[in-house]
């Protein structure tokens, strides 16, 4: 049985945490509540991944919380991460989940009430549905889902879901009422002055709307 808390999911993303780099907002965003991490870097070659991700899986080391690397299924096994997350465009989720074993956490984006009704809950862990809303973050998003949609998706889904896409704090309550398990989040902790201070506050708000 894989344990996983999609609640609080960072997705580290280079350009917004050049400030301080990725490693340690990841680590600062541990301190203050971040229960995922992901690592995905669209301009980064798959030996850049490996790097930066056996960095990650160091900083992460013993806290528990899962490292996922965005679609690179090489890196993702060279690193020894805790899972993979792949969109529809990327490679099937059969062959992920053929090439990473059944130990691997594999999450899978959704979009559409259509694509969640075939989500195969064999091969995928959990989905991520959105963008919620449009965001800056991934430029070539699919149109937003807003909340209302994201319910109805998240109702057909045979997995746990987390949403993404454009999601601050604030909208803690709205995610989980929608029925999603969480909510992934960039520029909400990545490019914060105060990452730690960042995460904290969605956490905090987390707690409040799921007691």
């Amino acid at each position: 049985m894989k344990r996983f808390d999609l609640s609080l999911y960072l997705v580290l993303d280079p350009e917004l945490c050049q400030a301080i780099g990725m490693i340690e907002t990841a680590r600062l965003a541990l301190l203050g509540g971040a229960t995922m991490v992901q690592l995905r870097d669209k301009q980064a070659t798959t030996a850049e991944m490996i790097a930066t991700g056996l960095e990650l899986k160091a900083a992460l080391a013993g806290t528990g919380v899962p490292l996922i690397v965005n679609d690179d299924v090489e890196a993702a096994i060279a690193i020894g991460a805790d899972g993979i997350h792949v969109g529809q465009d990327d490679m099937d989720a059969a062959i992920v989940r053929q090439r990473i074993g059944g130990d691997m956490i594999l999450g899978l984006s959704v979009e559409t009430e259509e694509l969640a009704r075939r989500v195969d809950a064999t091969l995928v862990d959990y989905v991520g549905i959105g963008p919620v809303f449009a965001t800056g973050t991934k430029p070539d998003h699919k149109p937003p889902v807003g909340f209302e949609r994201l319910a109805r998706i998240a109702a057909i889904s045979p997995v746990p879901a987390v949403a993404i896409g454009g999601l601050k704090g604030e909208h803690a309550g709205e995610v989980f009422s929608a029925g999603a398990k969480g909510l992934a989040v960039v520029s909400a902790i990545c490019g914060q002055p105060d990452p730690l201070a960042a995460t904290k506050l969605i956490a905090a708000e987390i707690a409040r709307v799921t007691k």
